[in-house]
């Protein structure tokens, strides 16, 4: 093996495939990239059973060939080479990595040891790179974070018809996203599930959203993996078991006190007040149909309060109290400048979405943030 690649398309190629390596392994092999060169192109892969990722780049290849060296090493060798040309070569059992006159010199793995890697599913559809990626993050928030419970730390996609729908859910918050996505003529008239780990979906949604299309991959018939392509990033994500109880009864509010509220300036005011407040305590809001909002937080003498303009109809007042940080997070996860609050009391559920009709602003089903209330009020 021996290629030359430029130190920015390498360093890239590299840190996208890293991140598919478990941090520990009982097997050396697994915290390996696979760096495979034939003409004309560079391939690097790294893999752990759940996650595959495949990322190639353009190289000037003088002799093809494969190696598997240690991913975090390399690219802790990547970080501190000079811009411009890399040379690389297999001598031996040594792979070498030389730019701008600095020579690092790289121990290798076993080829023979590492396993499989599965073959991709075949094309189902695609979706806009960008949107896919905003949809994502808008609904990762709610994943839980509780490896115990891995049910709870996965995105639950669907794809039916001309729809793409995204939701996650810790037990305390639920976030559901819906988009359109393009089918491919073959795919099947049948809704399609699929539960994925939310932390690796989020990040190649991140790595794919810088423009065109994502393609999706899907086997009809159980193969277990999901496949995400998008520009010369391919990545294959192992399914979770199981799927995220149903939304449709909890989304339904009806009787609820509906208020609306620059989205901005209320979570700024929460970050204000929220800063006397003691751990996991709660941040209150007391709408009032006299058009605002009074924020409270803290306890005795340490308190904080501000009033914002805010409308409330259905009721007189409405009194509810949040995580500030769940509140926060799905504040955040909106775009529109006003959002929406369907209220039904302390202790209850709360919906969020944006108000429709402004500029930059989707139709209200599009995104939508479901909160559990404090029972006990500040």
């Amino acid at each position: 093996m021996d290629f030359r690649i430029d130190r920015t398309a390498f360093a890239e190629a590299v840190g996208r495939a890293v991140r598919a390596l478990p941090a520990r392994t009982p097997v050396p092999v697994l915290g390996g990239l696979l760096l495979d060169a034939d003409a004309g192109r560079l391939a690097v892969t790294g893999f752990d059973f759940e996650a595959a990722v495949r990322v190639e780049a353009d190289a000037e290849v003088t002799a093809p060939g494969r190696v598997l060296v240690l991913g975090r090493r390399l690219q802790d060798v990547c970080r501190v080479l000079p811009d411009g040309p890399v040379s690389c070569a297999l001598e031996a059992s040594r792979f070498t990595v030389e730019a701008g006159g600095t020579r690092f010199g790289l121990s290798t793995l076993p080829l023979a040891e590492y396993p499989a890697l599965p073959a991709p599913p075949p094309p189902y559809g695609t979706v806009d790179a960008g949107a896919f990626a905003t949809a994502v993050a808008q609904v990762a928030v709610a994943a839980g974070r509780d490896d115990t419970l891995p049910l709870l730390t996965g995105v639950q996609l669907q794809l039916e018809g001309g729809d793409m729908t995204l939701a996650a859910s810790d037990r305390y918050r639920y976030a559901v996203r819906r988009l359109e996505w393009k089918p491919e003529a073959a795919a099947s008239e049948d809704a399609v599930e699929a539960l994925l780990p939310a932390r690796r979906l989020l990040d190649l949604a991140r790595s794919l959203g810088r423009g065109g299309d994502v393609r999706i991959g899907w086997d009809p018939s159980g193969s277990g993996l999901i496949g995400f392509e998008g520009g010369r990033t391919r990545t294959a994500l192992r399914l979770l078991d199981g799927r995220l109880p149903t939304y449709r009864s909890l989304f339904d509010m009806a009787g609820a006190a509906v208020a609306e509220v620059d989205r901005e300036g209320l979570a700024e005011a929460v970050r204000r007040v929220a800063v006397v407040a003691e751990a996991n305590s709660p941040v209150r809001l007391d709408f009032s149909a006299d058009g605002s909002v009074l924020l409270r937080a803290g306890y005795g003498d340490d308190v904080a309060v501000q009033r914002l303009p805010a409308t409330l109809t259905g009721a007189e007042e409405m009194p509810v109290a949040f995580n500030p940080a769940y509140l926060l997070d799905a504040l955040t996860s909106f775009e529109s400048p006003r959002v929406r609050l369907e209220l039904l009391g302390a202790g209850q559920r709360a919906l969020l979405h944006a108000v429709p009709g402004g500029a930059g602003e989707g139709a209200a089903d599009e995104h939508r943030h479901l909160l559990m209330s404090v029972k006990q009020l500040v």
